[in-house]
């Protein structure tokens, strides 16, 4: 089943495309990692979908539903969640009450009682590994660990679409490593599909089921991960150097 169609999907900032026409299938259950040099589009896509940067022009279909002209406050109560490199955590709350900001604001239906959100963010910081600190400080929190409470944030309004833009950075192995199996369980046990923007290729290739390489704003290569990184089109868009495409 499709869940996100983007058709001719297209970004301009001042007359330059930062999008140049995208058309994407994305399936039910998925996870797409979108890859590609700096300055190729990727954020600039995740951020379209997510309502944060309306398309300057093309269709954007979630499930069935039109969403290309709706604010990211009405696309994420749909069920399309997004995370950020960088945590936007509310410092004046404590680990719990940011996560059940996520419940509060971004489930769909009706709004959830107070209660029954910090339940849900109770299960979803369980669910993170962050249980035990649930009451702390968001400041007493590594960066590994913001990320990790950003995730419960997006998944405690219960999205059926998670994008994810550079989540990953910056982290030591260790760090990459739970991230990666973090996501995959996500996908696994809540039923999400995921749209995942990364550099670091050994993420993208121990995670990603498929591959989306975008370059000035167009897909260049979209398939299976070995396949796509070895596509010397894909190598040439890396300023000509070999991708180390092993885990």
């Amino acid at each position: 089943m499709t869940l996100l169609k983007l058709r001719r999907v297209e970004k301009h900032f001042g007359g330059l495309p930062a999008v140049a026409g995208v058309d994407l299938d994305v399936a039910q259950g998925e996870i797409v990692a979108l890859v590609g040099p700096n300055g190729a589009g990727k954020s600039t896509l995740l951020k379209a979908i997510s309502g944060l940067q309306p398309p300057t022009r093309g269709s954007i279909e979630f499930d069935g539903r039109r969403i290309e002209g709706l604010g990211a406050h009405d696309v994420r109560r749909l069920g399309i969640a997004m995370v950020l490199q960088t945590p936007r955590s509310f410092e004046s709350m404590n680990v719990l009450e940011n996560v059940a900001l996520g419940a509060l604001f971004g489930s769909p239906g009706s709004r959830p009682r107070v209660d029954r959100a910090r339940d849900r963010a109770t299960a979803m910081l369980e669910f993170v590994g962050l249980g035990d600190r649930a009451h702390e400080e968001v400041g007493n929190l590594t960066l590994h660990q913001q990320r990790f409470l950003e995730l419960a944030r997006a998944l405690a309004g219960n999205p059926r679409l998670l994008l994810l833009d550079e989540v990953m950075a910056g982290l030591n192995d260790t760090e990459l490593q739970a991230s990666i199996d973090m996501v995959r369980t996500a996908r696994d046990e809540l039923g999400l599909t995921v749209i995942w923007v990364e550099h670091v290729m050994k993420a993208v290739m121990s995670l990603a089921e498929r591959i989306v390489v975008l370059n000035f704003g167009t897909i260049l290569a979209d398939g299976e991960p070995h396949q796509v990184m070895t596509d010397p089109n894909v190598v040439a868009a890396y300023l000509g150097d070999e991708i180390d495409t092993h885990v």
